[in-house]
């Protein structure tokens, strides 16, 4: 019979084993080796049967080997051992501590997805990973991060296979109290709550989840509670479901309530408030309008409201495509805000405006998440030096009159979170070398170039380290595999084929990630036939290991995963490739380390960073890459190979994907295989293991997410911070008012005239030209302006490349006819064609950028003379 209730009925730990409860509800055990030997000890195997979560172990451990343990005074040394380690952890200094200068005194981190661990599966795929590892990355620096997301119940689909291949989800039900989670409650022990006012009346309620990430709070509200409705209860049922409006409210509860999380959190604890608030892509921006809303309560009207909340908040865009962007009918955002629902003391116009597509080719009636955020925050940044370009041309529309690489959007190219995904095996050789303490630092903080320390480790010891790491991936591959084959409906008679699947001693290749087409998991596939040769290849085999996710509703990506399914069950390569259903953060911690190359075939420029290299090569993994997120960036022959790409604007979609094809089969057949086949004098694969050597050592500390953290506080949290603060409520009105009167007078700021003290069109290197410039201001004055004059190289349409900006000064007041002199110097340091221009810009002190406010005048075609090119 089906039990019509269940719950958790948790084991009393005997007093001397209390510690281990603590340990278990602190996720630094899923990153910390010690931790999670510890856990195993207690009972190996059902440590195995619950998939390394302390807390499932716990529940399952029978009283009488707890009581056993309570008694064994070597486990009881290890526990204190174990226990005071993350005591001085999560209390000692680390290096925001350490650290110069004035840094906030906390920061809010909010994203839709954390991946922090396969117990607390509340992940998609590349996001939720990299918003985990910045929460971990962050507890080892020490930065005060708060995270802020939501609590799925069915959290990510687990996918498994048809018998003909065909993905099929399912959707277990999360059971928080078998979570390692805890309530956040008020004093008098009630379950603390945040709510949200919806139209006609009725109201979402939340409760607050805290799961402890190292140092790190992640605060998850979660809907599903008795005092809401039916719809409001499934809200956050699961992760990207639903249609608009559940997407909507989901977005809502995460940025509006997840603000009111932040403060109540911060008012039980003690934690200070953070100063800077952090959106990790669009899907929090409303975390923006509740911070207005909570000024405009001190007295503060909107405008004001929204400078002193951009002066504070950081956003990061993720996506290099617009399709990729939460975009809403006006109409539904109208109706969830305003005097009958929530936010009723903001105005709905004001609040629609912030989102609208007011730029060429936008939709007028589309409420974009994206530009919502961007124009809630005064920093903004794209996740590789490739994807910040990308967006500042992609977002280009909101500053009208500024090249694409004005645009105030940078980079900070992603990392990855070392201790969680490095091999203990790899941990252990560093360990050797340079002693544990030093490995963990490098792995946690970084900031060397080089870990030079790589290179002493002797050519034997980096070969056996990567067999062995092959050979349990392989052990893996083979029960997965089985696993696999039993749901598709095999028996165990017909299974016989999968103890030869995968050899310890050929070449691996790793594929595996999400299937949007634009990763192009069937690349591969193009020439079947070659693809055959290259795996049955009778000296340089290569065998691939392929896994993925097709979003539930994504029929092509779900044919794609079918289509490179039904060429892995093929008898004469079955052995040599195989699909991996339900790719999770469990199987990548055993595939990334197993594999010799990681192979990844994106339409470039579509991947934003990809940090699946970065994991793999952490481990001594080379990379087989487009040039394209982080590989661009970084990609070195030293340590791997870049596909070419056929992205010319005039190629046709199939021919390019043949020429990519045949490039990485090329790659595979000439230059791969024969480097990990070679053999030197010692009969070992020399000039292969020196790539390993060079991906570990100058790869390793830049793919660090400790290096990425570090350069959020340096170069947008402290500068945010800084911000904040000056931006007190007069500056913030003040401010507010500038940019209103500016922007209401822009229409008469021109620039009349241009002169130089030359008319030649040539002039040699090193010549300073003086620069006059004749403006008119309209109501504005020299104090609300900046002239400057851009000079540099020219191309064959005269556009400036390399611009070097140089601010004019003003001579003497106005002339009768309210025109201002501007003068200063322009010097031809360049040799080649050159040229210059001048524009007038918005200045005040408290704007971050003097593009911020998206305005700029120029000279027409008929006030210039003597100006133009030089030195053709």
């Amino acid at each position: 019979m089906k039990a019509i209730r269940r719950f958790t009925v948790r084991p009393v730990l005997p007093e001397p084993l209390r510690p281990l409860s603590d340990l278990a509800r602190n996720l630094r055990w899923s990153w910390h080796t010690e931790t999670r030997d510890l856990f195993q000890s207690v009972d190996p195997e059902h440590w195995a049967a619950s998939g390394g979560d302390p807390v499932r172990l716990l529940g399952s451990v029978r009283p009488a080997r707890l009581a056993e343990l309570a008694e064994d005074r070597r486990f009881l040394r290890r526990l204190t051992a174990v226990a005071d380690d993350l005591h001085d952890y999560v209390s000692g200094e680390r290096w925001y501590q350490a650290h110069p200068g004035e840094l906030p005194a906390a920061v809010a981190y909010f994203s839709p997805e954390f991946g922090i661990t396969a117990a607390l599966p509340q992940y998609s795929g590349g996001l939720g990973i990299l918003a985990g590892d910045h929460l971990k990355a962050a507890s080892d620096l020490g930065v005060p991060l708060i995270g802020v997301g939501l609590l799925y119940r069915h959290g990510y689909f687990r996918q498994t296979l048809s018998r003909d291949g065909w993905q099929q989800e399912h959707y277990p039900v999360l059971d928080p109290n078998e979570l390692p989670v805890s309530l956040l409650k008020e004093a008098d022990g009630t379950p603390a709550r945040v709510s949200l006012a919806l139209p006609g009346g009725t109201q979402l309620h939340a409760r607050i989840w805290l799961a402890q990430v190292g140092r790190v709070p992640l605060l998850m509200l979660d809907s599903d509670v008795e005092e809401n409705g039916l719809g409001e209860r499934g809200v956050t049922d699961r992760l990207y479901g639903g249609g608009s409006e559940h997407r909507l409210l989901q977005e809502m509860l995460l940025g509006i309530g997840g603000v009111r999380a932040v403060r109540t959190y911060c008012r039980l604890t003690g934690h200070a408030d953070p100063e800077v608030f952090h959106t990790n892509e669009g899907h929090a921006g409303f975390l923006g309008l509740e911070r207005i809303a909570e000024l405009c309560d001190q007295g503060l009207d909107f405008d004001a409201g929204l400078e002193a909340v951009r002066a504070g908040t950081v956003f990061t865009t993720h996506t290099p495509v617009p399709a990729g962007i939460d975009r809403f009918d006006r109409e539904l955002v109208a109706r969830h805000f305003g005097p009958d629902a929530e936010l009723p003391r903001l105005d709905v116009g004001r609040i629609l405006a912030l989102g609208m597509e007011t730029y060429p080719g936008g939709e007028p009636n589309l409420f974009n998440m994206a530009v919502m955020g961007l124009r809630l925050a005064q920093r903004a940044n794209g996740v590789s030096l490739l994807h910040g370009q990308v967006s500042r041309e992609m977002f280009s529309g909101l500053w009208p009159g500024f090249d694409p690489e004005e645009v105030p959007i940078t980079s900070v190219t992603n990392g990855v979170h070392a201790p969680t995904w490095v091999a203990p095996e790899v941990f252990r050789l560093g360990a050797r070398q340079i002693g544990v303490q030093r490995t963990e630092d490098a792995l946690t903080v970084g900031g060397s170039e080089r870990w030079d320390s790589v290179g002493e480790i002797p050519d034997q010891d980096v070969w056996d380290l990567r067999r062995t790491l092959r050979e349990q991936l392989v052990t893996e591959v083979r029960e997965r595999l089985r696993a696999s084959w039993r749901q598709r409906g095999a028996g165990t008679a017909e299974l016989g084929w999968i103890d030869g699947v995968l050899d310890p001693d050929v070449l691996t290749i790793g594929f595996a990630r999400r299937v949007p087409s634009y990763k192009r998991l069937t690349l591969m596939l193009r020439d079947r036939d070659r693809l055959m040769e290259l795996l049955l290849h009778p000296e340089r085999p290569i065998q691939i290991v392929v896994a993925g996710k097709a979003h539930p509703a994504d029929d092509g990506g779900k044919r794609l995963v079918q289509e490179l399914v039904r060429f892995a069950d093929d008898p004469r390569v079955r052995h040599r490739i195989v699909f991996l259903p339900d790719y999770g953060m469990a199987m990548a911690q055993k595939l990334y380390p197993g594999c010799d190359i990681w192979l990844n075939n994106p339409l470039r420029p579509l991947e934003a960073c990809g940090t699946s290299g970065m994991k793999a090569a952490l481990n001594g993994c080379l990379n087989l890459s487009v040039l394209d997120g982080w590989w661009d960036e970084w990609f070195q022959p030293d340590f791997g190979w870049a596909i070419p790409t056929a992205d010319g604007v005039g190629t046709d979609p199939d021919r390019r994907d043949d020429i990519e094809a045949e490039a990485l089969y090329d790659l595979l057949e000439r230059r791969v295989t024969p480097r990990f086949y070679e053999r030197g004098q010692g009969g070992l694969p020399d000039r292969w293991i020196e790539m390993v050597r060079q991906t570990l050592t100058l790869l390793g500390p830049k793919v660090l997410a400790g290096r990425m953290v570090r350069e959020y506080v340096e170069r947008l949290y402290a500068p945010a911070a800084h911000a904040h603060r000056t931006m007190n409520p007069d500056r913030a009105r003040e401010l507010a008012e500038w940019k209103a009167r500016v922007r209401a007078q822009w229409h008469g700021v021109t620039v009349d005239h241009v002169e130089t003290t030359t008319a030649t069109t040539t002039a040699e290197l090193g010549t300073t030209l003086g620069l006059r410039v004749h403006v008119g201001l309209g109501a504005l004055g020299p104090d609300d302006v900046e002239v400057q004059a851009l000079s540099g190289r020219v191309d064959e349409e005269d556009r400036i490349a390399d611009a070097t900006t140089v601010p004019l000064k003003p001579v003497g007041g106005p002339d009768p006819e309210g025109r201002w002199v501007y003068e200063g110097p322009l010097s031809l340091d360049r040799t080649g064609p050159f040229g210059y221009t001048v524009r007038v810009l918005p200045a005040h002190r408290l704007l971050a950028s003097g593009a911020e406010l998206g305005v700029v005048a120029v000279p027409s075609e008929d006030g210039v003379e003597g100006a133009g090119l030089l030195m053709r």
